[in-house]
């Protein structure tokens, strides 16, 4: 334990300073967006992505150049799976979330779709450069279909405090600033990570699945909690759809293309696993955004439980192999029922309420 220590702080400092990077980088787009007059919700899916998943990005892309893939593409899953479970469930808890039609009928769909195509891509052990031009593309036409979009729902809008508002000099030194954090902070995290999975005898899939996917998280969590406590749900329901969406379209494209000619490898855990996880993971989000168009705190609860029961699976197949079988087994026959039972229930209910014009 002791010669884990250095790389165990290291990954404490790293996460640190992508924690302010990631705060002053979010301050000073989200001012630039301010005063460029984006409704509050597109605000969430862009601006305010970009920059809690900014952590994400650099991480990714150093771990990339430096051969370190694994770590790269599995930060991405184990974000998205974060995200989801862990980032909307405990906003959830704080106080149920409103979800607005948008992010029914475009956003949700649109992401369940791209992390579809993200699997199939990765199923052959590889994110070839073209798969990262294409995502690129993607990501391209989604940004430009999220700004002529922007005006069409202005009771979206939202309001932020004055207090919000910066100057363009105070803005543009807060993304210099965070900029820097960002780079420093990702190379620090990088190191400790692939060095502390070596001291544990894991794999760099599984330290970027856990520890380098919750780090990188971070950002996302806390702007999520505290919209949330302040009121504006639109920004924390749209910061986490967002993000899953840039680290898909982004993150993903920008390393599979850095990666040059030899492609993204990707573990064969993950295909098997992982991927899957995340799919069904944005899958659940339909139904329960649906009921009632809010997130309650039982649903809240429901998806932190969820993480609760893949971060045990993750634990037990790296220490206590032996009883990974035992524990899917239970899982499966007992818990995934009763969660698709609730979920199934939801949507009945939601489309009951729907015909009765509730």
């Amino acid at each position: 334990m002791t010669n884990l220590l250095p790389s165990l702080l290291q990954i404490l400092l790293g996460i640190l300073l992508l924690f302010g990077g990631g705060e002053l980088f979010v301050a000073g787009s989200t001012a630039v967006a301010l005063m460029l007059g984006i409704p509050q919700i597109v605000i969430g899916l862009t601006v305010v992505s970009l920059g809690t998943s900014a952590p994400e990005l650099f991480v990714s892309l150093i771990a990339t150049v430096q051969g370190n893939e694994a770590i790269a593409m599995s930060n991405v899953v184990g974000s998205n799976i974060f995200n989801v479970l862990v980032v909307l469930g405990m906003s959830a808890l704080v106080m149920p979330l409103s979800v607005r039609s948008r992010l029914v009928r475009r956003d949700v769909p649109l992401l369940v779709a791209l992390s579809m195509a993200v699997w199939g891509m990765a199923s052959g052990s590889q994110l070839t450069w073209q798969a990262g031009v294409a995502l690129l593309v993607g990501l391209l036409i989604n940004l430009v279909w999220e700004i002529r979009t922007a005006g069409e729902n202005p009771e979206e809008a939202g309001e932020f405090d004055a207090s919000e508002r910066l100057s363009a000099l105070v803005a543009g030194l807060r993304l210099l600033g965070g900029l820097a954090l960002l780079v420093v902070g990702s190379q620090v995290l990088v190191r400790g990570a692939t060095t502390a999975a070596l001291g544990l005898g894991v794999s760099q899939t599984v330290v970027g699945l856990t520890i380098v996917a919750a780090g990188t998280s971070m950002p996302e969590l806390v702007t999520s909690l505290v919209a949330t406590y302040r009121g504006k749900v639109d920004l924390a329901i749209g910061n986490v759809v967002g993000s899953n969406l840039l680290n898909l379209f982004l993150i993903l494209g920008v390393c599979a293309t850095a990666s040059g000619g030899r492609g993204l490898a990707v573990d064969p855990v993950l295909i098997q696993r992982d991927l899957p996880v995340m799919v069904v993971t944005t899958l659940a989000c339909l139904p329960i955004f649906w009921s009632h168009g809010q997130i309650t705190r039982l649903e809240g609860g429901i998806l932190v439980m969820l993480y609760a029961l893949y971060l045990g699976e993750q634990v037990l197949s790296n220490s206590v192999s032996s009883l990974t079988d035992e524990y899917r087994l239970i899982t499966l026959t007992a818990v995934v029922p009763l969660v698709l039972v609730f979920l199934v229930w939801q949507a009945l209910r939601w489309r009951h309420e729907r015909k009765a014009g509730v």
